[in-house]
């Protein structure tokens, strides 16, 4: 597989911020400037960036400190479409606090740590996935492609260095597939280049897959959660603007607890809000950052720290990495503290496996109560303020003719993908009928896997499952 060398590409981004001063605060006697860098787009880390943002969560807790001690802070928000050019300005000394995928967290740690001003600290998680379904593949609609070995000899857009290049990776060589050749890409590019035909797959983190396939131009052709391998997003501080400012990163902390605890109990709403902020469609945020989507839980759990050590060969294998402790870059202390300040225990929440955010209440049309997240789903009907829970698949499809025969229209509908739990959209899976009864999968291949070890079952379209469901 050829690759661009991930050194080349965090080099250019930081000769891009050269010409940046070496002081992000440049603080007088009465304010403390706070300059947040952040992914609008990258939908896991909008507790720490977009939703947090357009909530006014940290101006608010900062405005509280002004009024205690009298201090003024001014926060600059950055936003910027990966983690690499958060990373140069960190270097440069100009970020002190962001939020970014697993990989470019550790090339965060390992190029900031040669100069005690820019060294950063990973102090909190924003969203996760246990299994790595935040990372995909993606083709043309009309692909004949049906698996990542279709992919042989192909070009494959993937941005060198992100978590979605890792999955790729890890992806290809599990499967024993060779002769892909990498173009290097940021997310936007590599659509457009997918959608031209310059290449042949598309594998990149959340958003952008969902995006694809929402609007028609693009099929899941492999789940990252096929490598059953955690992927998630954190917040990261320069440590020496964090020993100068606790106060600040405190708020921060406290601001992005508000954020997190506001999506997890108003995701709709949060939903909204973050497609106002980010420019996407509400549907695709709402297909990640709902019920049973992503985890979004600040801890910082043993089994994600314990992926980052194991994405280490994989940084090392495509450029310069320097090792770092990553024990010693991972901090769970102020958000420690900023819990306690809440009356919550830390290790309680640290323990949770759970999705703090899962589907509930009892299904209209098949009188179920909704209580199994491997098995519930969503619809979301136009003009309506909230969403339907379904008991299982079948009885969404059952909802959705219900809904239909009264002339409503479908603006979205979610269910759990039976092989891996993914969350995706029900009129882009592929479907098995087992007779009365109708499976989704977000992928073809795994449509196919469930049939050939199921006798007696059958592979059918989106629509035919819906005729189905009567």
């Amino acid at each position: 597989m050829k690759l661009t060398r991930l050194s080349a590409l965090v080099a250019a981004t930081v000769l891009a911020a050269g010409g940046c001063s070496l002081d992000s605060t440049n603080d007088n006697a009465d304010v403390v400037n706070v300059v947040v860098g952040y992914q609008s787009k990258t939908i896991n880390t909008v507790t720490a960036g977009t939703l947090l943002r357009a909530q006014g969560y940290l101006e608010h807790r900062l405005g509280d400190l002004t009024a205690k001690t009298g201090k003024k802070y001014h926060v600059e928000w950055q936003d910027y479409d990966t983690g690499a050019p958060i990373t140069a300005q960190m270097v440069a000394e100009k970020i002190d606090i962001g939020s970014m995928g697993d990989y470019p967290m550790l090339i965060n740690g390992s190029k900031t740590q040669a100069n005690e001003r820019s060294r950063t600290e990973l102090v909190a998680a924003t969203g996760y996935d246990a299994k790595g379904s935040l990372n995909m593949v993606v083709v043309n609609p009309d692909s004949t492609a049906q698996a990542l070995s279709d992919l042989a000899g192909q070009k494959v857009s993937a941005s060198v260095g992100s978590a979605g290049h890792g999955t790729l990776v890890r992806a290809l060589k599990n499967e024993g597939v060779s002769g892909v050749d990498v173009i290097n890409q940021q997310p936007q590019i590599g659509a457009s280049a997918l959608e031209s035909g310059q290449v042949k797959a598309l594998s990149q983190f959340v958003a952008w897959p969902g995006l694809l396939v929402f609007g028609n131009k693009a099929r899941l052709l492999y789940d990252g959660a096929e490598l059953n391998y955690p992927t998630w997003h954190g917040t990261v501080v320069r440590r020496a603007y964090a020993s100068a400012h606790p106060e600040v990163l405190d708020a921060f902390l406290q601001a992005q607890l508000d954020a997190t605890d506001f999506l997890n109990t108003k995701p709709l709403e949060a939903a909204r809000i973050v497609a106002q902020g980010s420019g996407l469609p509400q549907e695709v945020v709402y297909l990640y950052n709902g019920p049973g989507g992503t985890s979004f839980d600040t801890t910082l759990k043993p089994s994600l720290v314990q992926a980052l050590k194991g994405d280490v060969p994989y940084l090392k294998s495509i450029g310069t990495f320097a090792d770092l402790d990553i024990d010693g870059f991972v901090q769970d202390g102020p958000l420690r503290n900023a819990l306690a300040a809440r009356g919550r225990n830390y290790d309680a929440e640290l323990a949770r496996t759970a999705n703090p955010s899962l589907l509930h209440g009892t299904d209209p049309v098949c009188n179920l109560p909704v209580d199994n997240p491997a098995l519930a789903s969503e619809l979301w009907l136009d003009g309506a303020n909230q969403t339907q829970p379904a008991a299982n698949p079948t009885c969404l499809l059952k909802a959705i003719r219900a809904a239909q025969a009264k002339g409503s229209k479908v603006r979205a509908a979610y269910v759990p993908d039976a092989e891996f739990g993914t969350r995706w959209l029900a009129d882009k899976s592929a479907w098995v009928q087992q007779g009365a009864d109708f499976v989704p999968f977000d992928t073809i291949a795994g449509a196919r896997r469930y049939v050939a070890a199921h006798p007696g079952t059958v592979e059918i379209s989106y629509q035919q499952a819906l005729a189905g469901a009567v």
